[in-house]
């Protein structure tokens, strides 16, 4: 799980590097979510959220003759990226009210939380041509930190 004083190293990956792939290295996170309703008859009268950011080491993997210090801080900033969308998703969480239809709802939220992050994600290494463009690496860096400090109080 993402935690701010916890940075990834490369023991932290233990999946088998893709051959076909021409990164260097490869970061496997997503966001688990789950929650419980309280009923009170057929009425929803209350519900429960658990969203957590995850790094998974065995589909995450990186060329030992080819990773560096500079492309563990790419990978650590993917990983950033999770714990920041997952802020997000908490944050959406504490504004839904309790209805009817509040399991659709929190649906709803995740499809769109997962999209969200799959495409900054994709954006990230464009920007950054996988961590080769330094400039661009450093905009994404400092942009991310200032984001996840914004939602502090949502963090894992």
């Amino acid at each position: 799980m993402w935690n701010e004083t916890t940075k990834l190293t490369w023991a932290d990956f233990k999946g088998q590097p893709d051959s076909e792939s021409d990164a260097v290295a490869l970061t496997a996170s997503g966001i688990t979510f789950g929650y419980a309703v309280k009923t009170s008859g057929e009425r929803i009268v209350d519900f429960s959220t658990t969203v957590e950011a995850h790094f998974y080491p065995n589909k995450s993997w990186y060329l030992k003759e080819k990773s560096n210090a500079h492309i563990l801080e790419h990978e650590q900033l993917h990983f950033d990226i999770t714990e920041l969308y997952a802020r997000k998703f908490r944050q959406q969480l504490t504004k839904l009210k309790v209805n009817q239809n509040v399991k659709a709802q929190m649906d709803r939220l995740h499809t769109a939380i997962n999209e969200a992050v799959n495409e900054t994600q994709r954006r990230y290494d464009k920007q950054t041509k996988h961590s080769m463009n330094i400039e661009k690496q450093n905009e994404w860096e400092a942009f991310i930190e200032n984001e996840l400090k914004e939602l502090n109080e949502f963090k894992s």
